[in-house]
């Protein structure tokens, strides 16, 4: 993919929208600006951009935001401490002027279609509440694509895949506010904020949609991994279990099932094959066609 690349805008009329972001002092700057630069040449471009700078962060960091300070769509809100990313997206939120809203990570890369497809889903069905879509991983440059994490697409089959795993692929979603709103918004779940609003989400019969398409293209590596293993992720995905089980989105047989397999890859399972595990049987090779 060349982000590179400026595409014609579309003559289609369509609604207003924000792209919420935060940025913290470990994110890369470079691969910070490529993501704003990402979605600033869409399609369809966004009429805000909240940025929430999530307490100190480095000279070179504030180097990349200083260049969009006085760009007028640009609304940015420094944290004097960090105050994790639940909470920092919680803060994002509230000031987006529009009721859509689009989700952007400091470190991926939107595809130049990205806000068009989604906002053309919006208008099809007035009902949906939340639109995300699948994903390529890519490992140092952006055209090293290793696998693809793919999502259900219909309402019903997210639900269902919800009772398993996380529905969306957050740094992918453009949603409603005032439903988001609804539930709470973002509260703060260590590694697990936003599966923890899919399911609030779930329970209040907001309905779903997932666009066949890839959406954005993402950074992974041994991190990654890392940050999927260990007691502290265990025991949070654990509670979040409970709370599935306790509110009868999940049976009996589906809890004790989830709490297992992830007390197998994410406690007993090594860095290096929970890596290779994940590789292997939850991303796909190709895209679907």
């Amino acid at each position: 993919m060349n982000i590179e690349t400026k595409q014609k805008p579309t003559d289609k009329c369509f609604p207003h929208f924000s792209v919420a972001m935060c940025v913290y002092k470990g994110d890369n700057p470079e691969w910070f600006a490529l993501s704003i630069k990402s979605i600033l040449e869409q399609t369809v471009a966004p009429n805000e951009v909240v940025l929430v700078v999530d307490g100190p962060i480095t000279e070179e960091l504030d180097q990349v935001i200083l260049q969009y300070e006085s760009n007028e769509i640009f609304k940015i809100i420094r944290l004097e401490v960090n105050q994790g990313h639940g909470n920092a997206r919680r803060v994002a939120l509230k000031a987006c002027t529009h009721d859509l809203v689009a989700l952007m990570d400091a470190d991926d890369i939107s595809l130049q279609d990205r806000f068009e497809k989604q906002l053309n889903a919006f208008q099809d069905d007035e009902e949906l509440s939340v639109v995300g879509g699948n994903i390529s991983e890519f490992i140092g440059e952006p055209d090293n694509i290793v696998g693809y994490r793919l999502v259900p697409e219909d309402h019903q089959g997210i639900s269902k895949y919800l009772q398993k795993r996380c529905p969306f692929n957050q740094m992918t979603v453009m949603f409603k506010k005032c439903d988001v709103e609804k539930v709470g918004g973002y509260i703060d779940w260590y590694c697990d904020e936003d599966y923890y609003l899919w399911i609030r989400m779930y329970l209040a019969n907001t309905k779903f949609a997932n666009i066949k398409d890839v959406l954005v293209n993402v950074r992974v590596g041994q991190e990654m991994y890392r940050r999927r293993g260990g007691w502290r992720y265990f025991k949070s995905e654990a509670k979040l279990q409970k709370y599935m089980y306790k509110n009868k989105v999940i049976g009996t047989g589906r809890y004790l099932s989830n709490i297992a397999k992830r007390f197998i890859m994410q406690v007993l399972l090594p860095n290096k094959l929970r890596g290779w595990v994940f590789k292997k049987f939850a991303r796909s090779k190709q895209r679907e066609k």
